[in-house]
């Protein structure tokens, strides 16, 4: 009992591998870019606001969900300014993970079409823990743990760097470069059952337009991080007459996802994503899948002409 009940802390913070190591994890990351990459604050060049709502595993008891929020715009022609705030919980509220960020970013133009951004961010990490909730939980079963709550705040800092055009974007940034380590062992001093660890990530996309009505944009996400399998995501989106988004997405070996997007008006976007498991879990009965909604505001000043497409 006492092995598997360790060992259940390690998979119960696989939020800490999964959802804080590896982070949060989104079908629709190309609109959730902030919070991976500070660099992306202000390129949109109006002030923005979106939030995310994920369910992960419909169907699967305890699942994890995820909300984000975001927030950011240009302060002037080369400073942006950026917050965001990711909330993740697993196990019915047992595993609770609340990040938030401030974002700096710094633009210099490269040539008369691109632009290289520089980003900073810093904040903290809020991880609550309630040993209550588990089902067959005992104290005299965790000498890991003295509390039967744990609650640890740990600060974090991160990078990154962002180059875009008109029509193209690339980014490579490390949003967490500190190391928080949880449940050290009282017996044994410098033993952790777990760690945060920094994540790595690489995105990168291309708008085409085959006609006056139609653009194009294939995409993709590659996240690493040490102690957990390479993720990559490819997507494939169509924008038609600047109002609706259709598109599909591919996690390797994990999901295939389908994605729907509706430009209300220039200021308002709604996205909807749907993700199918292939992975193991996925052929299971409990599991029905995962399901994504986004919705985005920006202050767009009347009058205002779009130089840059609005897919990223």
């Amino acid at each position: 009992m006492k092995n598997a009940l360790i060992t259940f802390f390690t998979l119960l913070l696989a939020t800490q591998v999964l959802y804080a190591q590896q982070d949060a994890q989104y079908t629709q990351y190309m609109y959730n870019t902030l919070t991976v990459n500070p660099a992306y604050a202000g390129s949109r060049e109006a002030l923005g606001v979106s939030v995310l709502h994920r369910s992960q595993w419909i169907g699967l008891d305890g699942a994890p969900s995820t909300q984000t929020f975001n927030i950011h715009g240009p302060y002037n022609e080369k400073i942006g300014l950026g917050f965001s705030i990711v909330h993740d919980e697993i196990g019915n509220n047992t595993n609770q993970n609340t990040y938030f960020d401030a974002s700096f970013s710094y633009t210099v133009p490269t040539s008369e079409t691109t632009k290289l951004s520089f980003g900073i961010m810093a904040g903290g990490h809020l991880l609550n823990v309630d040993f209550n909730k588990l089902r067959n939980y005992s104290a005299s079963l965790a000498p890991s743990v003295e509390d039967e709550l744990y609650k640890r705040f740990s600060p974090n800092i991160g990078a990154g760097i962002y180059f875009h055009s008109q029509k193209f974007y690339v980014g490579v940034s490390v949003p967490d470069f500190l190391e928080t380590e949880h449940f050290q062992n009282p017996d044994d001093t410098g033993t952790a059952i777990t760690s945060e660890r920094m994540n790595f990530y690489l995105i990168s996309g291309y708008v085409f337009e085959p006609s006056a009505f139609l653009k194009f944009k294939p995409a993709f996400l590659v996240k690493a991080v040490a102690g957990a399998p390479l993720q990559a995501d490819v997507s494939a989106n169509f924008l038609l007459n600047e109002k609706f988004t259709l598109g599909a997405a591919y996690r390797f070996n994990s999901a295939v996802s389908g994605l729907f997007g509706f430009q209300m008006n220039r200021k308002f976007m709604l996205g909807l994503a749907y993700d199918s498991e292939i992975s193991e879990l996925g052929g299971t009965r409990f599991n029905t899948g995962s399901f994504e909604v986004f919705l985005r505001y920006e202050f767009i000043k009347n009058g205002k002409i779009d130089v840059t497409p609005r897919f990223f």
